[in-house]
């Protein structure tokens, strides 16, 4: 049955909810971590803060900032590893292709709105082979305020030339849904991600929760 009706345009966040992107951040985190003659850390324990930008790693690996004079040398040197490896495990989420092929068929939009910045969302997207079926993609740089504020989902929204009553994002995060509320747009939380210990997706009032890809098209309808 669909819940989600008048749906034109499904708009995703990136890491953590289109593709799985916590391998190659891992792997950036352990090179800086490595370097500094520190042990890396297991997939297990990186995974749930890879959404969460790269001061978040860098806090996981070195601890809080206040605490790491060298913080931003550390944390740029983290960003200069993984340009360089941005696909170098990530994949689309099992059963997103499905999704967005179906999405295809049925003539609906999608993108990717993201916080990530620029230099790597967009490489990292053309790696995946996805650039001629991507509708839009916004950044989390070409916008002044990046989620939860709504910014960067307002611009999707110019650049596709749709509304935000139209629009659903799916994402795996509190700020995914607080954007996506702010910008008058149905919301989906995406409980495959990287969820935070402690985080309770349930709490964090989407109009819906999926476990797995497929469970969007469901929820859309035919």
């Amino acid at each position: 049955m669909s819940i989600l009706t008048d749906v034109r345009t499904v708009l995703f966040d990136l890491d953590g909810t289109l593709a799985d992107t916590a391998g190659d951040l891992g792997y950036a985190l352990n090179v800086i971590l490595a370097r500094h003659g520190q042990e890396a850390l297991p997939p297990a324990r990186v995974r749930p803060y890879a959404s969460n930008g790269s001061a978040a790693l860098i806090e996981l690996g070195f601890g809080p900032r206040s605490s790491v004079p060298n913080f931003e040398e550390l944390r740029e040197a983290l960003l200069a590893v993984y340009e360089q490896n941005l696909t170098r495990a990530t994949k689309l989420f099992d059963g997103m292709d499905e999704v967005l092929a179906e999405l295809d068929q049925r003539g609906l939009q999608w993108g990717v709105v993201t916080n990530k910045p620029a230099r790597f969302t967009e490489p990292l997207i053309s790696q995946l082979g996805l650039i001629p079926r991507c509708h839009c993609v916004v950044s989390g740089d070409q916008v002044k305020r990046s989620k939860p504020a709504p910014d960067s989902l307002l611009k999707a929204c110019k650049n596709l030339q749709t509304k935000p009553e139209h629009c659903v994002y799916v994402g795996d995060a509190p700020r995914d849904i607080d954007a996506g509320k702010a910008a008058g747009m149905r919301t989906v939380a995406a409980r495959y991600g990287y969820i935070m210990p402690g985080d309770k997706p349930e709490k964090w009032k989407a109009d819906v929760l999926i476990d797995r890809p497929e469970d969007l098209l469901a929820l859309l309808g035919d």
